[in-house]
């Protein structure tokens, strides 16, 4: 497998199928200016540059790198790539901490077996939403705890559809890492009223159209509402 477009300028370019086993779904938006979305954990990185490159995009031309939250499958790679880019971090300030003292265990880098270097976040954003104006576009980050304290989804609207970008709908829920279900089911309940037309999930790929987007998150919340 390698990297895929999955909307107009959106592209899978990093997974555990793809990359690495420890990696998230990474995903690269080509808004005239490239966005990361998630980094992977930072064992695979040359690999997401070559798919990066593959497609014919030049890895230096990425802007922005947004880290949806802390734990290393997410986090890993962004040192590295912000290094390749010079780009932007952004994370909301509630999962920025662990990540900026390298704490190998919030970042979940010991579950793992990695060791996790701190990483300086450029952008920290507070409350429920921060708007990035992107090549004519506007990036929608949205507070969304309950896998962590700090998790955020992100959206955008692009060549008629909404795209959703919601890691780590399903899980899991440790209390180590300062999970919280009645949260989770807010935020989840925040996705859905989206209406978005195509799901970037965080590790199981992408749903769409809209019916299927709202049918996998309401199947987490009645798994976890009968647990």
């Amino acid at each position: 497998m390698g990297p895929k477009e999955i909307h107009k300028g959106i592209y899978l370019v990093g997974s555990s199928d793809i990359t690495d086993p420890k990696d998230c779904c990474v995903y690269l938006l080509d808004l005239g200016e490239l966005v990361l979305i998630d980094a992977g954990a930072g064992t695979s990185t040359s690999l997401i540059v070559h798919n990066i490159e593959k497609l014919g995009f030049d890895v230096s031309r990425l802007s922005t790198i947004i880290l949806t939250h802390c734990h290393i499958d997410h986090v890993g790679g962004g040192g590295a790539l912000q290094e390749r880019s010079r780009a932007k971090i952004v994370m909301h300030e509630l999962d920025a901490l662990p990540v900026e003292q390298g704490d190998q265990r919030l970042t979940a880098a010991q579950w793992y077996g990695v060791r996790f270097k701190p990483l300086p976040v450029d952008l920290k954003f507070s409350g429920s939403k921060e708007v990035l104006s992107i090549g004519g576009h506007d990036v929608v980050l949205l507070h969304t705890p309950g896998h962590t304290p700090g998790s955020i989804s992100v959206y955008l609207d692009k060549d008629g559809k909404r795209v959703l970008f919601g890691q780590d709908i399903h899980g899991p829920f440790l209390a180590d890492f300062g999970a919280n279900m009645t949260h989770w089911q807010t935020s989840m309940e925040q996705l859905i009223a989206l209406n978005a037309d195509i799901l970037c999930e965080g590790h199981f790929g992408i749903y769409q159209p809209s019916k299927k987007v709202a049918a996998y998150i309401e199947r987490y919340l009645e798994e976890y509402a009968e647990g």
